[in-house]
């Protein structure tokens, strides 16, 4: 690994560094919660590089710690969860490094209804959805935003908030650019019963490319929010404009946003969920956190009308099984080229007690991708086993199995991988 990439891996995990040293150090006050937990596992490997044929083996040894932190109510309120780890390949296959992941989330009012927000969110996310995801194929993504936020009630049935925020987006490997986005929001919100909230609002947003380019978005939305005793539902609809400036050449498009989130609660022991949304933005947002299955290819054009829907239940089980099972399918249509990427799959995870301090499971998972400039499709398919048992109220054990597979119309693409896991974990406090 080459010196100005590990110069910004390292910059990119600075602040949680930090972050984690005082969850771990400090005195937390009575109501205040503080988690610190350390583990390590290994995970063996036929086909590290998940390549289609001279497969290698590798075993992956990681250390990490993890914290997690909210602090005391009052008029500075914070949270945070983060990991913070050491990875080693004995074999060599990738480069040893450190990675991390985390959330932070805080407010202070200043005044009276007037806040200033900060937040903070690190991922690993993949390059090119194209590629195989491994370790050569990720960058971190660093999402840092602050600003202030008023909010105004009119009346007893009337309220506006007004906010300006800053953000910057870096990403940890050199030859992805990173962005600094200046974002206004103006918001109108009417209760027209208990149970019923609607309103208007506008947003724009100013997104500063490194190479120079620049991405304007105009956003205007009618909101609305409905609660049922066994159901929630909130959504927006509405339209935007999204411009891209690229040295003297310059490019619009426009249309139909919206986004919807419906939650129901089937049966005192299960739950169904769907989860929507439409946009115009740029492929350094952070649609990818908000939904997981959802990626950005880093190396096509800069804007991006996607189109995002997941749905999925939840079942609890009298004898403590559960079962997740989790659709979804997305649509990435890149405005300055011709690229198309749609996607659609299947989650689902089954657990139960097998043991007094044991509990097994089994995880399914299925990808279908296909890219409408090559007319190329692939297929990946995964089963996971494994098993946890809770040697104490601190230290708990894992062990897992794994196969993946993918299928692709570019044989070069395809592959097998057969793993392994074991691993332990210690909460310190």
């Amino acid at each position: 690994m080459d010196r100005p990439q590990n110069v910004r891996v390292h910059r990119s995990i600075a602040p949680m560094i930090l972050v984690l040293a005082v969850a771990g150090t400090s005195m937390p006050s009575a109501q205040a919660q503080v988690e610190l937990t350390g583990g390590l596992d290994s995970r063996y490997t036929d086909n590290a590089s998940k390549a289609s044929r001279d497969e290698e083996s590798d075993l992956e040894s990681r250390v990490y710690i993890k914290a997690d932190y909210t602090s005391d109510p009052g008029r500075c309120n914070a949270t945070f969860s983060g990991t913070l780890g050491y990875s080693n390949w004995l074999d060599g296959t990738f480069d040893d490094e450190a990675y991390g992941e985390m959330d932070f989330l805080g407010d202070c009012e200043l005044a009276n209804q007037l806040y200033w927000d900060v937040a903070n969110t690190l991922r690993e996310v993949t390059q090119s959805s194209r590629s195989s995801d491994t370790p050569d194929n990720r960058t971190r993504k660093n999402v840092f935003s602050t600003g202030p936020r008023y909010n105004w009630r009119i009346n007893e049935t009337n309220w506006l908030t007004l906010s300006t925020r800053y953000e910057n987006t870096e990403f940890s490997e050199g030859d992805t650019s990173d962005t600094e986005r200046y974002l206004g929001s103006a918001a109108w919100n009417h209760a027209f019963s208990k149970t019923f909230n609607g309103g208007l609002s506008a947003n724009y947003s100013r997104t500063e490319y490194d190479t120079g380019a620049e991405v304007d978005v105009k956003t205007v939305n009618v909101t609305f929010s409905r609660n049922w005793p066994t159901m929630d539902v909130s959504g927006a609809i509405g339209v935007s404009e999204i411009e891209t400036k690229a040295g003297n050449s310059s490019q619009s498009s426009d249309g139909v946003v919206g986004e919807l989130t419906l939650q129901r609660a089937l049966t005192p022991s299960s739950d169904w969920y769907l989860r929507a949304a439409h946009q115009l933005t740029d492929r350094t947002s952070n649609l990818d956190f908000v939904f997981e299955n959802f990626q950005f290819s880093l190396e096509d054009s800069i804007t991006v009308e996607t189109t995002t829907v997941s749905t999925g239940v939840d079942k609890r089980f009298s004898n403590g099984a559960t079962l997740n099972v989790e659709l979804y399918g997305n649509q990435s249509d890149y405005i300055d080229d011709p690229e198309r990427e749609d996607g659609g799959g299947m989650n689902l995870r089954y657990g139960r007690p097998i043991a007094e301090r044991t509990t097994g499971y089994l995880g399914l998972g299925y990808d279908y991708l296909t890219y409408a400039s090559d007319e190329l499709d692939e297929r990946i398919t995964r089963i996971e086993v494994g098993a946890e048992h809770q040697a104490s109220s601190d230290l708990s054990l894992t062990a897992k199995v794994g196969h993946q597979n993918k299928v692709s119309d570019a044989p070069t693409s395809e592959y097998d991988e057969n793993w392994v896991l074991f691993g332990l974990e210690y909460r310190f406090r």
